[in-house]
């Protein structure tokens, strides 16, 4: 029994997978399947490097501007309506391409993870927030976000190393699931076999090449208005401590907003940032593992050799 195909284009941010990804679904009679969480935001455009309407013309897309900036997509959600999704584009006899750089929702559908299921404990997060935003004794300062990602580096350094720091509300659900259950949230992963023929597709450019594009990126975003788009997003009642909302760019925009930073300063910030996550994308896709085939995108003979690599991968499955 074959497997249904799944084309996975993976890469840290900046690489180029969004181009890529457009062309070769383009060329393949595909269409695209998003897996970058920052994409699934009504209203959050500039700072996410969303593909614009032009090119989600060219190529039907899906999972993206599903929730808006106060709502959350859980990975149980996201997982489920992801297969929905894949086997819809299966059935009209097109080709699924899922692609972007959050492992952790890529794995969830390529791998079959059954995330764990622990309800909601409100008071327990209620208290992990205040204790990350109480002060210590004697001290000005309120202890910080980070700090409670650090004390998850303790106590799940698996967990804590797949988790950006920023995202205040994902670190609070590791928590509440180690607690809840007593075991780590890393160990709580359940995998079984892939449901998919899955072609798997990387592209990475070397490191100074790709810090350079996140900088030009940065500018751009800064060109093409996302300070004014911050400031809507405030303006319509989106709160600045919305998980959404810390997302590189809008946070640092809002500091800019309130005076804490200048755009130069902003922008700074978010260039050191994109770096780290960066370097942590890597963590999810290493170009050691022998089930992703990595090219480096920069050439137009680079896109036809993945096609063609495609081609003879799904050849070989009909096979």
């Amino acid at each position: 029994m074959h497997k249904p195909p799944l084309i996975l284009i993976i890469g840290p941010t900046a690489v180029g997978k969004t181009e890529l990804a457009i062309q070769l679904a383009e060329s393949m009679n595909g269409e695209i399947v998003s897996a970058d969480s920052r994409l699934f935001y009504r209203v959050m455009d500039i700072g996410t490097a969303k593909p614009s309407p032009a090119e989600m013309a060219r190529v039907p897309h899906h999972l993206i501007d599903i929730v808006n900036p106060d709502e959350t997509l859980s990975l149980a959600v996201f997982q489920q309506q992801a297969q929905n999704v894949i086997a819809n584009i299966h059935s009209r006899s097109k080709l699924p391409f899922l692609v972007g750089g959050t492992g952790q929702y890529i794995r969830a559908v390529t791998e079959g993870w059954t995330p764990p299921e622990v309800a909601p404990n409100p008071r327990l997060r209620d208290e992990l927030e205040r204790l990350a935003l109480s002060k210590v004794e004697g001290m000005k300062e309120e202890r910080g976000e980070n700090w409670l990602h650090e004390k998850l580096s303790l106590l799940d350094p698996e967990a804590a190393a797949n988790i950006d720091a920023r995202n205040f509300r994902r670190t609070i659900r590791a928590f509440e699931v180690i607690f809840t259950t007593g075991r780590k949230f890393s160990a709580q992963r359940m995998q079984s076999a892939s449901p998919y023929h899955l072609i798997s597709i990387g592209l990475n450019r070397p490191r100074a090449e790709l810090y350079q594009r996140v900088d030009e990126r940065i500018e751009k975003m800064f060109a093409d208005g996302l300070l004014d788009e911050v400031k809507g997003l405030l303006a319509q009642g989106y709160a600045p401590t919305l998980s959404s909302m810390s997302a590189i760019g809008y946070r640092e925009c809002v500091s800019v907003v309130k005076g804490e930073l200048t755009i130069e300063q902003a922008k700074a910030e978010m260039k050191r940032i994109t770096r780290v996550f960066v370097r942590r994308q890597a963590n999810w896709f290493r170009e050691s593992d022998p089930q992703i085939k990595w090219f480096h995108p920069a050439s137009e003979n680079s896109r036809i050799g993945i096609e063609e690599y495609i081609r003879n991968s799904l050849k070989n499955q009909v096979l």
